[in-house]
């Protein structure tokens, strides 16, 4: 069985406590690599390293750390396969969606590429008499990052590349389920030129993460992960006077207008809703028809298509819908919230509790899940699932659907689905989401904009990547300047070459 490591100064480093947690196949419920768990001590040491190294990362000029960014990324794309298969292997995603986890975290790599440009500051000329004013971004030192199992290699990514181009150090903090892909992601980091111990990665559970939030080099902590978690963590990192971005849970709602293309709204509805196994922070678990007319041939065209799903393990072929669950208590928790929701009185209209393939019986495998009728008194409507269960809650009015996705406590992404120009455009001025799709249904920005949700999804006052992340990875510093002195006599006369 493998062992795996922590990423401590450039090389792969075995933990020294003893302490091991189980990483599983979740195709076949067998453990496959124990993951080393750190202590406070080794984290401590991890950090220590970090902020020396930091000290020349932050002194190198921004085009000399975008450059690391520019080779980062062709190495990114050349590994991308052997990414791919890590995410695959660990998580369970089909192989071509786990090379979309590798790829939405390349495009914030090579959105990092201009950070000379993100990173500049501003300048009055005569501001006062004889007196110019500038600024200047520096960077916080060290910070951290936690990141969650359902994109392994996305999010580390959308975590690392703006806060090493600021100039900063990082100690991350992968999910202890999924994380051999951070430890490639450090090697490629290596190789493309990143100076030993300035990302340093280190496994381990609460004990680390309470020891990042209370160390006092560590400068800022981004986090993405349940809401529960993510309050919790926004919570004592800003006690201890450290800034916070974490984003926690959704539960996103596609409105259907009677005047929307059912047949496109139905691909939509299960792309997005059973895609990665329902386990994504976007996907969409509550289609909201308007009219019942619409809600009828909303389920007439779902049925057919989750029938044609196919379920299996990311090694059963390219064409493989979505996989396992992450892990056993996850398929428990997720079969218990589809019992429930038939205890509350929806109508299961197909039910994936018994699912199994042949081979593969000890899986974590649910199959797709859809139920009609749902009230929001329902605990599958009022709970974060994160598995392949998609619910139909039916609303008389536009505005009732829109109340309706109003009214919930999360606010992370929100779709609607119409021909009308006037109702889309109300609706993405009205609706208090973060993120809005118009006949799109996974509205994730592309990466020079920024990821971030309203409400219970997240906590704190910047978004992930795009222009928001440069902001939050570094801190701005004012001067007022005014000179008494002449000019001074000589010149150059050749540019210098850029170091």
């Amino acid at each position: 069985m493998q062992e795996l490591t922590h990423w401590i100064n450039g090389k792969h480093v075995k933990g020294t406590t003893g302490r091991f947690t189980d990483v599983y196949n979740p195709a076949t419920g067998e453990v496959q690599a124990k993951v080393p768990l750190a202590s406070v001590a080794e984290l401590d040491a991890a950090v220590a390293d970090a902020a020396r190294a930091q000290v020349g990362w932050g002194a190198t000029n921004p085009q000399r750390r975008a450059r690391v960014m520019m080779k980062f990324a062709a190495l990114i794309n050349e590994n991308m396969d052997k990414l791919a298969e890590a995410v695959s292997r660990e998580h369970g995603k089909t192989l071509p969606d786990a090379r979309g986890d590798v790829q939405r975290g390349l495009e914030v790599v090579e959105v990092c590429m201009g950070a000379p440009a993100l990173l500049k500051g501003e300048y009055m000329n005569d501001g006062g008499p004889g007196i110019d004013l500038f600024s200047m971004r520096q960077p916080l030192g060290v910070v951290a990052g936690i990141t969650p199992f359902n994109f392994p290699a996305m999010i580390p990514l959308w975590k690392m590349a703006p806060a090493l181009a600021s100039g900063n150090a990082m100690i991350l903090k992968p999910s202890e389920r999924c994380p051999s892909t951070s430890l490639l992601l450090a090697e490629l980091l290596q190789q493309a030129g990143l100076p030993d111990g300035v990302l340093q990665v280190v496994n381990g559970d609460k004990e680390v993460v309470d020891a990042i939030l209370d160390h006092e080099v560590i400068q800022a902590v981004g986090f993405v992960g349940s809401t529960l978690i993510a309050q919790y963590i926004y919570g004592r990192a800003a006690s201890n006077g450290k800034r916070a971005q974490c984003f926690g849970g959704a539960k996103n709602h596609m409105i259907i207008m009677p005047d929307a293309d059912m047949d496109k709204a139905a691909d939509a509805l299960v792309g997005a809703g059973f895609g990665a196994a329902g386990e994504r922070c976007m996907a969409i678990s509550v289609a909201v028809p308007v009219g019942d007319k619409t809600a009828d041939a909303l389920i007439e065209r779902l049925v057919p298509r989750i029938e044609k799903l196919k379920v299996g393990p990311y090694t059963a072929g390219e064409d493989v819908d979505y996989g396992p669950l992450i892990t056993k208590a996850s398929q428990d928790r997720v079969k218990g919230l589809i019992t429930s929701g038939v205890n509350q009185g929806a109508t299961l209209v197909t039910d994936g509790r018994d699912f199994s393939i042949q081979g593969y019986e000890n899986g974590f495998f649910v199959g797709p899940t859809l139920f009609d009728n749902v009230t929001p008194e329902m605990d599958i409507y009022k709970e974060e699932i994160f598995g392949p269960v998609l619910s139909q809650v039916r609303a008389k009015t536009y505005e009732d659907a829109l109340k309706l996705t109003m009214d919930n406590p999360y606010g992370n992404g929100t779709a609607i689905f119409t021909a009308d120009g006037d109702t889309a455009r109300d609706f993405a001025s009205r609706v208090n989401v973060g993120m809005v799709g118009i006949n799109f249904p996974i509205p994730v920005p592309l990466s020079y904009f920024s990821f971030g949700g309203w409400k219970k999804s997240a906590f704190g006052d910047l978004n992930q990547y795009g222009p928001d992340a440069f902001r939050f990875y570094t801190k701005t510093k004012t001067v007022t300047a005014r000179w008494f002195s002449g000019i001074k006599e000589g010149g150059e006369f050749a540019f210098k070459a850029m170091d």
